[in-house]
């Protein structure tokens, strides 16, 4: 599902999401809303917003103004019904250096009151799936940064999210495990998840997303699938982004001095 919802209601929802810090706006009125099945690119330059939002989305941090519904859900008023459906993975998750990966799923079922038998089936799927069956009994504070990333990634998963969120999932891993998070996160909106997901690696969000919103300043300024941004006449995603957040003028400064 990209543009055309079919009347179908949307999964996660902003409406005028405001954050204030003193006199300096963070998150300015943002609206969006993201649909059953969309993976869904939010891109912006360093400090445009990105983490505040979402972490106001998953309910985190408290807005100044405005609402964030997850499933309908207003993620202030219904905090238990709007986080069960939730999956998040930060850009430096914490994982317990303690426990083995079989633990850390063992712990995220209870967290998330996954039935045992349940949770020992998806656990075994998911380990599967990421490539760690054959490590699954050793601590994860002996993983290498990409295992940590697909421990992580499990453990949110291990519920079956109905929204997940992303933020800069691909960061510091080898191509192949990058290559292998990508066609996963392709699986799971393929089986009705919506996936919201923060990156600066431009590249990443143009191959996968169905559409992108692009964040500056506080506020998005632009928002479609790539054809709909193309329509301006820019080529690639980077191309997009750099005209819009005025970075163009920097990266031909870059190249002439190069």
């Amino acid at each position: 599902m990209i543009g055309d919802n079919g009347g179908t209601a949307p999964m996660i929802e902003a409406g005028e999401l405001q954050k204030q810090y003193g006199d300096t706006p963070a998150v300015a009125g943002i609206n969006l809303a993201v649909y059953p099945g969309e993976i869904v690119g939010f891109l912006g330059p360093n400090g445009a917003g990105k983490t505040t939002t979402i972490k106001m989305l998953i309910g985190l941090l408290r807005p100044s103004a405005g609402v964030a519904r997850i499933g309908g859900f207003d993620i202030q008023r219904r905090p238990l019904q709007a986080k069960a459906l939730i999956g998040y993975v930060p850009d430096q998750p914490y994982l317990p250096e303690k426990l083995t990966a079989y633990e850390f799923l063992q712990f995220m079922a209870g967290l998330y009151r996954v039935e045992p038998a349940a949770a020992a089936q998806r656990g075994e799927e998911l380990l599967r799936l990421f490539n760690l069956t054959e490590r699954a009994d050793e601590l994860l504070g002996g993983y290498s940064h990409g295992m940590r990333q697909k421990a992580a990634l499990a453990g949110a998963l291990l519920h079956n999210p109905r929204a997940f969120f992303l933020d800069e999932p691909t960061v510091g891993l080898d191509p192949r495990s990058a290559r292998l998070i990508k066609d996963i996160l392709r699986g799971v909106a393929d089986r009705g998840t919506s996936v919201f997901m923060s990156t600066h690696i431009l590249e990443i969000a143009e191959r996968m997303c169905d559409r992108v919103f692009i964040i500056d300043k506080g506020r998005i300024i632009a928002a479609g699938t790539l054809e709909e941004l193309r329509a301006g006449g820019a080529g690639s995603l980077e191309d997009i982004f750099l005209e819009l957040t005025g970075g163009a003028e920097e990266a031909a400064i870059a190249e002439a001095l190069s």
